[in-house]
């Protein structure tokens, strides 16, 4: 039986929260070298990188 933590719990949530900001992040309209710059950053530094993105990201999809 395995025995999942809090740990195990906050890195789950962290990897669901950075997967939809890149989804989100190649839908937006914003060109593509920003697009890169931002998953970038949230790939190196998943919980700060999600936080930033979150606040000072690109907003906006697809029309």
């Amino acid at each position: 039986m395995m025995n999942f933590g809090y740990n195990s719990l906050w890195g789950l949530l962290v990897l669901a929260a950075d997967i939809w900001a890149i989804i989100n992040i190649l839908q937006s309209s914003v060109s593509n070298e920003k697009k890169l710059i931002w998953i970038i950053a949230v790939v190196l530094l998943p919980l700060l990188g999600f936080v930033l993105w979150f606040f000072l990201g690109p907003r906006g999809g697809k029309t």
